[in-house]
């Protein structure tokens, strides 16, 4: 039997990072003008985890609006520790707003599917993804990415917990499918 061993020095990277990020939120939250551009910068790796997998390749849109809402509204924010979790909210909902927006812009182009077996279709994951809408992608990545329960990902995109219940289901069900097709 493998065991693993936590490796306690990302765990204490980790830690590091999210106290910089709040006491960052602090300080801008006061008006200090550097703490904020720093807020941003630091938040920057964060956001795009979260935007790319939903809006592919508006992901540096997604970004940017995420950064603008976050710069505009951080003096909403009532207690910093929860700074993570509400610039995740922010990011997963611009993210699906750009990518409905792009997916208007430009119509998406079917490849032709790869056969079984070719080595293509183990490598192509975000063909896949971009097939799915940005709702599908959405629920997809809060999910099975960021590890959310059905609730909070329902407050996150502001819909019911059914309505992301349902969409999970289909989500994975197309993946699935047009991963073994």
């Amino acid at each position: 039997m493998i065991t693993t061993v936590p490796d306690h020095a990302t765990e204490d990277r980790s830690a590091e990072r999210r106290s910089r990020g709040i006491a960052l939120a602090r300080a801008a939250r006061r008006g200090d003008t550097l703490a904020m551009s720093d807020l941003l910068d630091h938040l920057i790796p964060y956001v795009t985890s979260i935007c790319g997998p939903i809006a592919l390749d508006a992901r540096q849109d997604a970004v940017q609006e995420t950064l603008v809402v976050v710069f505009r509204a951080l003096r909403t924010l009532d207690e910093p520790e929860a700074l993570y979790g509400w610039v995740r909210a922010i990011a997963a909902r611009e993210a699906v707003r750009i990518a409905r927006r792009a997916a208007r812009e430009t119509p998406t182009e079917w490849a032709e599917p790869p056969a079984p077996g070719d080595p293509q279709l183990a490598a192509d994951i975000d063909d896949v993804l971009a097939r799915l809408s940005p709702e599908h992608r959405a629920v997809l990545v809060l999910r099975d990415v960021e590890g959310l329960d059905e609730q909070t990902a329902a407050d996150l995109l502001g819909v019911p917990e059914g309505t992301v219940k349902s969409r999970l289901h289909r989500a994975r069900a197309g993946f699935r499918r047009m991963w073994t097709a």
